[in-house]
C-alpha cells in the first residue's frame, strides 16, 4: 500500500512540475507569429549626445533619422519600450500581470489590431516608411541586447505594431478609459453637464442635475479610476504670446504634464534629415517622431482637453443574450474569444475573455444589461500620419491644413510662429450628431439613426487666432476662456450637442487672471506666472474651505488642523505653515472635480491628513518641502506647487517615511523664442534626465536639480550649436545582411 501513495505522490509530483512548467514557458510560444517579418532594409543615423545626453539624430532621409530615434530612445529607456510594445501585441499582462491585462482587454476590446490591420496601407507612403523604420530600429537594438529582453518572442515588430500602439492608445486621451472601468465594474459614470444641453434631468427648480452614464443613478459610491496608464489623468499649460505684447519675441510655452515615468511619459530629443526635416520636441514611447516642439519657422504644444467624443447606447438584447434588436429587427451580437495572458509570479495564466461587438462598436455587458461604446476616429489610425505631418508644417496655413483633415481626435493646441502669429485650437474629431437627445446620457440602442459616422467640419471647431490681449492660453480648461474678455469666443456661437467642455480649473482661473493683469509679458513676467504656485477661492477649493469653515470637530489635532487651513495663505510655495496640510487636502478634492465624481469627505480627509504627518513628522505644519519630494534612485530633493497650480505637483507616491514622490506634474517644459531676424532659440528641461531607467547613466536624473530650482537648459537646436556642445557623437545602422 506504501508503495502506491509513493507511486501516487510521484505522479502528483510529475502532474505539478509538469503545469509548473507549461504555465511558465507557454506565452512566448503561443505568442509566435505564422507571418514572417518584414526583410530588413538599410538605414544609417548619426546620433550626437549634448552635455545632458539629449539625442541629436541625423539621417540623409525621414526613415534613417526614424531608425536612429528607436536605437537612441531604445538606449536610454528600453524598458519602457518593452512594454509599450507588450502592449500593441495584447501581450502586457505577460509583463505586469492584472495590470497588464486591463491594458490587453482594452486593446482587444477596441480592436486595436484589427483597426492597425485594416487601415496601415491606408497610410502615405512616406508615413509607412517612418514606421517600419522606427520598427527596424527596435528590432536591431533587441537583437543586439539579449539580456536586456522581459518577455520571449516580443521581437521582431513591424510597422504594424506602432500602428496599432496608436489605435490603442489615441480614445484613452479622451476618457475611453474610465467609462470602460465603470461600465466593466456595473457602476454610474459620471459626465460633465450643461445647462444648454436637451433632456439633461432637472430638479423642481428648472436647475440640471448630475447625469450618470447608467440606468442606476443612486449610486454615490467613489472609486479610483481603473485601466492603469492608459486611463492616467493628464493635464497641462500652454501660453503663445505675440511680440506685441512681451516687447520682443514671439514667445511660446509648452509646459505639459505627463507622468514620469512609463508608456506615456515624455522622451527629449532634435532631429533633422537632408529632406527637410528639422524638430526639436519630444515624443512618447512607440512613437516614431517629436509629437510637439518647433521647427524652424513654427512651433506647437498641446494640452489634454475633455471633449465628449464617446456615447453609450444601452442594447434591447433578446432572452438568449445574444441577439440585439435594431431598427426593429434582431441582430447577432459579434463574438470573438481571445486570451489574456496574466502573470502571477513565475507563471503566466492563460484567461480566456469573450468580446462583443455590435453595429454601434465594442459591447460590455455587465449587471444593468450590455452596453455599446462609439468613439471619435474608432476605426482609424489617420492621426499617425498627422502628427508627422505637423511637424513637417513651415507656415500656419500648412499647420491648420493638418487639423481641417480631421484625423487628429482631440488635444488642444497652442501655435506660435516666427512671423509673429499666435493661434489656439480647440481640436475634437466631434461625431456629427443628431440634434435633441442627450448624448451624455445613455442612449436607446435600438435606433439606428443614433449610429453616427462622420465628424463635424473643421470651421465648427473652436479656436481664436491672433486676438487683440496678445496672449493665448490653455490649462485644461473649457476654450471659452483663452485669450482675455475682448477675444474669449462665446459659448453660444456652438451646438450643445458637439460636446465642448465647460469646465475650468484652477491654473485656468490662475492664467487668465494674471494674463489680463499684466501691461507688458515680458520673459520676467512669463515666468512669475509659469511658476505660480496659487489658488484661487473657486469652484472645488472653495468648496472644500466652505466646508472646513462649517466643520466642527471635537478632537484637538483635527481642531487645530481646521485653523491652520482657515489661516492659510492659499498659495503652495513652501512658505506658510499650513502649506504641507493643504497639499494633502486638496488633491483628492481636485481628482474628484475632474473625473466628475462626488467630493470627498472633508472630516475624514483631515483625519487621514494629520495623522499622516504627526505620524512621519510629529507635527501638523513640517515645511512642505520635506513632504513633497523628486524622488529618482539616490536623488531626493524638495518640490513647491501643488495639484492644479500653474506649477504642478499633481499627484504622487505616498513613500513608506509620508513622504510624497512626485510622479505626475510638470513634465517635459519647453521655452521657445522668435526674435525678429533671428534664428529660433528654445530651452527645455525634465524632472530627472534623458535615461530614465538607466541608473548607471550619467543622465539618469542630470536635470533634477535644475528642475526643482524653476531653471531650464539649452536645446541645440542649430548643428553648428550641437556640434559646439557635443559629449558624444557616432553612427547607427542596419544593413539586409543584419
Amino acid at each position: 500500500m506504501r508503495k502506491w501513495f509513493g507511486r501516487i505522490g510521484f505522479a502528483l509530483l510529475v502532474v505539478v512540475l509538469v503545469s509548473f512548467v507549461a504555465l511558465a514557458t507557454w506565452e512566448p510560444l503561443w505568442a509566435e507569429r505564422d507571418d514572417a517579418a518584414p526583410p530588413p532594409r538599410s538605414y544609417s543615423a548619426e546620433i550626437v549626445r549634448d552635455e545632458f545626453g539629449v539625442p541629436h539624430i541625423y539621417g540623409e532621409t525621414d526613415p534613417d533619422v526614424a531608425y536612429g530615434i528607436a536605437i537612441a530612445q531604445s538606449e536610454d529607456d528600453f524598458f519602457t519600450l518593452q512594454d509599450v510594445v507588450a502592449m500593441a501585441q495584447g501581450r502586457y499582462g505577460a509583463i505586469a500581470g492584472p495590470e497588464g491585462a486591463e491594458v490587453d482587454f482594452a486593446y482587444h476590446l477596441v480592436d486595436a489590431r484589427g483597426t492597425a490591420e485594416r487601415n496601415y496601407r491606408r497610410l502615405p507612403d512616406d508615413t509607412r516608411a517612418l514606421f517600419e523604420a522606427y520598427a527596424q530600429g527596435l528590432n536591431d537594438y533587441a537583437a543586439d541586447h539579449p539580456d536586456e529582453l522581459k518577455l520571449a518572442n516580443l521581437f521582431p515588430v513591424r510597422g504594424e505594431d506602432i500602428a496599432a500602439g496608436f489605435a490603442l492608445r489615441q480614445p484613452f486621451f479622451f476618457g475611453l478609459g474610465a467609462i470602460i472601468g465603470d461600465l466593466v465594474e456595473g457602476k454610474p459614470h459620471r459626465r460633465e453637464f450643461g445647462p444648454d444641453i436637451p433632456g439633461f434631468p432637472r430638479d423642481a427648480a428648472g436647475n440640471v442635475v448630475a447625469d450618470t452614464a447608467q440606468p442606476d443613478q443612486a449610486s454615490a459610491e467613489r472609486y479610483p479610476l481603473p485601466w492603469g496608464e492608459l486611463a492616467a489623468l493628464s493635464g497641462s499649460n500652454a501660453f503663445a504670446v505675440a511680440p506685441e505684447k512681451t516687447g520682443g519675441p514671439t514667445t511660446l510655452i509648452s509646459n505639459s504634464h505627463q507622468p514620469w515615468r512609463g508608456g506615456v511619459s515624455w522622451y527629449e530629443l532634435v532631429v533633422e534629415s537632408g529632406e527637410g526635416w528639422h524638430l526639436a520636441g519630444a515624443n512618447l514611447p512607440g512613437t516614431p517622431y517629436p509629437v510637439l516642439g518647433h521647427n524652424e519657422t513654427l512651433g506647437w504644444t498641446y494640452t489634454v482637453n475633455r471633449p465628449d467624443l464617446v456615447d453609450i447606447y444601452q442594447l434591447e438584447m433578446d432572452e438568449t443574450g445574444t441577439r440585439y434588436r435594431l431598427d426593429g429587427e434582431w441582430r447577432d451580437l459579434e463574438e470573438e474569444t481571445a486570451i489574456l495572458p496574466v502573470r502571477f509570479g513565475p507563471v503566466v495564466l492563460p484567461i480566456p475573455r469573450t468580446f462583443y461587438r455590435s453595429a454601434h462598436g465594442p459591447v460590455i455587458k455587465n449587471d444593468n444589461g450590455a452596453f455599446a461604446l462609439r468613439y471619435a476616429k474608432m476605426d482609424s489610425v489617420g492621426s499617425a500620419d498627422a502628427y508627422y505631418r505637423l511637424g513637417k508644417a513651415q507656415s500656419m496655413d500648412e499647420w491648420m491644413a493638418v487639423y481641417e483633415k480631421m484625423e487628429n481626435p482631440n488635444f488642444n493646441a497652442i501655435y506660435a510662429d516666427a512671423e509673429g502669429n499666435i493661434a489656439y485650437l480647440y481640436n475634437a474629431a466631434f461625431p456629427d450628431r443628431k440634434p435633441g437627445y442627450n448624448w451624455r446620457g445613455i442612449l436607446p440602442g435600438n435606433d439606428s439613426s443614433l449610429i453616427w459616422d462622420d465628424t463635424v467640419s473643421f470651421d465648427r471647431l473652436p479656436r481664436i487666432v491672433n486676438p487683440s490681449s496678445g496672449w493665448l492660453y490653455n490649462a485644461n480648461n473649457t476654450p471659452f476662456t483663452a485669450a482675455g474678455a475682448a477675444d474669449d469666443l462665446d459659448p453660444a456661437a456652438f451646438a450643445p450637442e458637439l460636446g465642448v467642455e465647460l469646465k475650468q480649473t484652477n491654473r485656468s482661473r490662475r492664467a487668465w487672471k494674471l494674463l489680463s493683469e499684466a501691461d507688458t509679458l515680458d520673459r520676467a513676467t512669463l515666468e512669475r506666472i509659469k511658476y505660480d504656485r496659487a489658488y484661487e477661492r473657486e469652484g472645488y477649493v472653495a468648496d472644500l474651505w466652505n466646508a472646513l469653515e462649517e466643520l466642527q470637530p471635537t478632537e484637538p489635532d483635527l481642531k487645530t488642523a481646521r485653523q491652520l487651513l482657515l489661516d492659510w495663505d492659499f498659495t503652495a510655495d513652501g512658505i506658510g505653515r499650513g502649506d504641507a496640510l493643504a497639499l494633502l487636502m486638496i488633491k483628492d478634492f481636485m481628482s474628484a472635480e475632474y473625473q466628475n465624481k462626488d467630493l470627498p469627505d472633508v472630516e475624514e480627509r483631515l483625519r487621514w491628513s494629520v495623522d499622516n504627518l504627526q505620524t512621519h513628522f510629529g507635527r501638523l505644519d513640517p515645511p512642505m518641502g520635506e513632504l513633497l519630494r523628486l524622488r529618482q534612485g539616490d536623488v531626493d530633493l524638495p518640490l513647491d506647487g501643488g495639484s492644479d497650480t500653474l506649477r504642478a505637483s499633481t499627484t504622487w507616491d505616498v513613500a513608506d517615511d509620508g513622504r510624497l514622490s512626485v510622479k505626475h506634474g510638470d513634465s517635459f517644459i519647453m521655452w521657445i523664442d522668435w526674435f525678429a531676424g533671428k534664428k529660433v532659440r528654445s530651452e527645455s528641461i525634465q524632472p530627472f534626465g534623458a535615461a530614465v531607467t538607466r541608473p548607471d547613466s550619467p543622465h539618469y536624473t542630470d536635470q533634477a536639480a535644475l528642475f526643482v530650482q524653476h531653471r531650464l537648459k539649452p536645446v541645440h537646436f542649430w548643428r553648428e550649436d550641437v556640434l559646439a556642445n557635443a559629449k558624444r557623437r557616432y553612427t547607427v545602422s542596419s544593413t539586409p545582411s543584419r
